[in-house]
């Protein structure tokens, strides 16, 4: 069997180190541009210096929310003037694709922004069924964070509030389907073909997000390795 992949993802993002901080450190905050959670919730700390631990949730349909748990520390201040996040997590429901995982978040000043970036990987459950259902689930988990660090990103630069975003986001996927279809019920078949790359092909609006902005594989190997603060977490 082929050895999964660890997920990547990198978008630089101008804007205030602090800012950027908070508003992926915030659990209130951070619940609104990623479209892997639904809700985050902090638990009570036993002392300030503890890692934190808390608890998320994301709806797959409406009225079935699937849950699970997590620990998360971060590291605020490093020589290079860089930051780092990491976390483990895990899910116990049993339509959880994902059993348990790690992860960290790098934030590297630099002249052309901030280097927002992610590596993280997990291990699914349900069997010999989860290893067929990963690859594609996998495929789309890493769409799913690089569309919400742009979205993220659309939120720090330009002011667009996450909410906004997936309205234009969802108008801009209306739109081309709406294109697709009319084109192959009214053109020729070539023609159709055709329509229908240049509508996946063409880039959304500035003010929309896009997956595609962001690069998906680490460009050097300091980005792609875990900070030391992961080892020190206990499994949630």
């Amino acid at each position: 069997m082929a050895r999964r992949r660890a997920l990547y993802v990198e978008a630089v993002i101008r804007a205030d180190l602090d800012e950027l901080w908070r508003r992926t450190q915030d659990p209130h905050l951070h619940q609104r541009w990623d479209l892997r959670f639904g809700r985050i919730d902090y638990l009570p700390k036993a002392e300030p210096a503890a890692p934190q631990r808390f608890r998320y949730s994301v709806r797959v349909l409406p009225g079935l929310t699937v849950d699970g748990t997590g620990v998360s520390v971060g590291e605020r201040t490093k020589p290079d003037g860089s930051r780092t996040s990491a976390l483990r997590f895990a899910s116990a429901h049993p339509l959880s694709l994902i059993r348990s995982g790690a992860g960290y978040w790098r934030y590297v000043p630099t002249s052309a922004g901030i280097r927002f970036l992610t590596g993280y990987d997990y291990q699914p459950g349900w069997g010999r069924l989860g290893a067929l259902a990963d690859r594609p689930f996998r495929l789309l988990l890493g769409w799913a964070t690089a569309w919400s660090f742009d979205r993220l990103r659309l939120w720090l630069e330009r002011g667009v509030p996450p909410e906004a975003s997936l309205r234009r986001a969802l108008l801009d996927a209306g739109a081309r389907v709406a294109v697709c279809v009319v084109a192959w019920w009214a053109a020729p078949v070539v023609l159709a073909a055709v329509i229908t790359l240049g509508v996946l092909l063409v880039p959304p609006s500035p003010s929309t997000p896009a997956a595609r902005r962001c690069r998906r594989l680490p460009p050097d190997r300091r980005s792609s390795v875990a900070p030391s603060t992961l080892s020190t977490l206990e499994h949630p």
